[in-house]
């Protein structure tokens, strides 16, 4: 075997293994209806209440993960967003926004996965880390401006809040440091795998969460 041979990173491995998952998601027919203008701002709003419950399993779990050889260098205060869920809720639904606020089955589900990976195995907390922060830096700004233009928000405002990363001044370089972390991540290559597996299963159930609100909004014929 040549000495010199390029070895895949493993933030590429892991990006385009979980494509298909990533892809699934991405074209759900909830997501298309909401990005086409299609729904009102209450679907949106019960969107961003789904998206509540698995921040905070996994912003509850990153405490006791700062300092974990494996989960830690990707806990930064910068990426939490669930201040910033609970300030657009206020927006949306008023001060009261938490009475009668349930997550959906699939929420649960999701938000129980992330919860069980951050108590027991800092390796698959990583796979939920990634799909949530890096889609919302990324996918997630074109939810932001389709919801200002739609529904009125004041841009980067309450109500879009959740998507504006006030302390990251140059999204693109942080992206590309947070892919150096991954690409070092404390892990042999079967741990990697694993890791790789869970990202895919972070994305299915983003997908039957979508599938659920769906069902919750269906189109009018």
């Amino acid at each position: 075997m040549d000495a010199t041979a390029t070895v895949t990173p493993f933030s590429t491995l892991i990006r385009t293994a979980s494509h298909e998952q990533h892809t699934e998601a991405e074209t759900s027919t909830f997501m298309s209806d909401l990005l086409g203008g299609r729904l009102g701002v209450d679907a949106y709003t019960r969107y961003t209440e789904q998206l509540w419950f698995v921040y905070r399993a996994l912003e509850e779990g990153a405490e006791a993960l700062r300092d974990d050889p494996v989960a830690g260098p990707f806990i930064q205060p910068e990426l939490m967003r669930s201040t910033e869920l609970e300030r657009d809720l206020a927006h949306l639904r008023g001060a009261d926004w938490r009475e009668g606020v349930e997550p959906l089955p699939a929420t649960a589900a999701y938000a129980a996965r992330v919860a069980e990976c951050a108590r027991t195995w800092p390796a698959g907390y990583i796979a939920h880390h990634y799909t949530r922060y890096l889609g919302d830096l990324s996918g997630g700004q074109i939810i932001r401006d389709k919801a200002e233009k739609t529904w009125g928000f004041e841009r980067k405002g309450d109500g879009v809040r959740f998507y504006v990363f006030e302390e990251i001044t140059n999204p693109a370089a942080f992206k590309r440091g947070y892919r150096e972390l991954l690409d070092a991540v404390n892990a042999d290559d079967l741990e990697k795998q694993r890791i790789i597996e869970e990202c895919k299963r972070a994305f299915a159930l983003n997908t039957a969460v979508f599938r659920e609100l769906g069902e919750v909004f269906p189109l009018s014929a």
